[in-house]
């Protein structure tokens, strides 16, 4: 459990920030850039959740929970020291992506074959998805750039890679099952 009875602790006045396993890092070393990248998509979870009722807000409230652990996984390097580690580290796990599958497998079934790709917005609902989308992908994209350079778990990239799936089939769910979704009609403004 965290406990945070202090927030600003100074430690950080000169650029640079304690990972999970406490090891200090530049501020804009690729692993902060990508679990910053994962708090901001969580952010625009919680303005989604301002619209969002029953199922669909407790989907989202899983779903901020898992964003953390998925942080909380990226921001604690896999090293031999953790060994040593008071307590083991938290790492993401394949069911929490077959979740989001199954998830995105219910959502989907009841929506019609999309024949063009659809303009973000819609609903305020579907407008914040959309929004949570885009700023996955980017965590993603940052997640798959950390891999190439330093290990990390492949789930992560994995959960990123089919939320922002899930942030798509539920925007078309928020717009009435895709019937309200907005068409884009290629070369329509020439």
């Amino acid at each position: 459990m965290v406990t945070l009875n202090k927030i600003y602790t100074r430690t950080g006045d000169e650029g640079d920030t304690a990972l999970g396993n406490g090891t200090r890092v530049p501020k804009e070393s690729l692993r902060v850039e990508a679990y910053g990248t994962v708090d901001e998509a969580n952010a625009t979870i919680g303005l989604a959740c301002l619209y969002a009722k029953g199922e669909p807000l407790a989907a989202l409230t899983r779903i901020q929970n898992d964003m953390f652990d998925l942080g909380a996984d990226l921001c604690r390097p896999e090293m031999e020291q953790d060994a040593n580690a008071p307590y083991p580290p938290l790492r993401m796990s394949d069911t929490q992506v077959m979740r989001i599958e199954a998830e995105i497998d219910e959502m989907n079934a009841r929506q019609e074959t999309l024949k063009s790709f659809i303009l973000p917005g819609g609903t305020p609902l579907a407008a914040h998805l959309h929004l949570c989308r885009t700023v996955t992908r980017r965590a993603e994209r940052l997640s798959v750039e950390l891999s190439r350079i330093e290990s990390i778990n492949p789930i992560t990239i994995k959960y990123l890679n089919r939320l922002s799936d899930w942030f798509f089939v539920a925007a078309r769910a928020a717009n009435n099952d895709g019937k309200s979704d907005v068409l884009w009609v290629p070369g329509a403004n020439r």
